[in-house]
């Protein structure tokens, strides 16, 4: 499978200089993490016949730039906390299939299962 090719505009985060007109990478990595989530969730509940009207997903986390911008040794550099919301409008759905939809896309959503379990990363400067 060739993944990974996309190209998306990007630049830094106004907190560390950049315009703040197009996405930074953190809203990058929250942007990936929320479409995923959400189409993985989309998928599982049409294919467990979960009937709903609407599913939206909402990320957010916690980002101290000091840690970006080397200012400080404590501050982290990347995310502290990543939060998932997800609102799902599905009033017959049943408790049970509530929470099967969850296990279901929470185990198959590839990029929360990447933040949650990383993996080794290489990397090569020519």
């Amino acid at each position: 499978m060739d993944l990974g090719r996309a190209i998306y505009a990007a630049q830094a985060h106004a907190g560390v200089g950049g315009a703040g007109t197009a996405a930074c990478s953190g809203d990058l990595l929250l942007g990936a993490l929320a479409a995923c989530a959400q189409l993985t969730a989309q998928m599982a509940a049409t294919s467990a016949g979960i009937p709903f009207h609407e599913l939206r997903v909402t990320v957010e986390g916690d980002l101290d730039l000091r840690g970006t911008l080397g200012l400080s040794r404590d501050a982290p550099v990347g995310f502290s906390a990543i939060r998932v919301r997800f609102d799902i409008d599905a009033p017959e759905a049943t408790e049970r299939q509530r929470r099967s939809l969850q296990r279901t896309t929470e185990a198959y959503c590839v990029v929360m299962q990447t933040l949650l379990k990383p993996p080794a990363i290489e990397t090569s400067w020519g």
